[in-house]
């Protein structure tokens, strides 16, 4: 693990590729019945949701 600390924009870009990733994956796992359509809604909601708040928090970093 880097000994460093990330800044809120390069979280928010974690995040946003992450919930890329979920939409991905998750589709196949409700299609295969290994995954309940509403569970993966709320998995991917809850990313969504956290790269927004980065978002925000960046949007105050770049004001600094």
């Amino acid at each position: 693990m880097p000994d460093r600390t990330f800044t809120a924009a390069e979280k928010q870009a974690a995040a946003e590729r992450e919930v890329s990733y979920r939409k991905r994956v998750y589709g196949r796992r409700v299609a295969e019945q290994k995954m309940t359509k509403k569970l993966a809604d709320e998995q991917i909601a809850i990313m969504e949701a956290i790269a927004k708040d980065y978002a925000e928090q960046a949007k105050g970093e770049r004001l600094l």
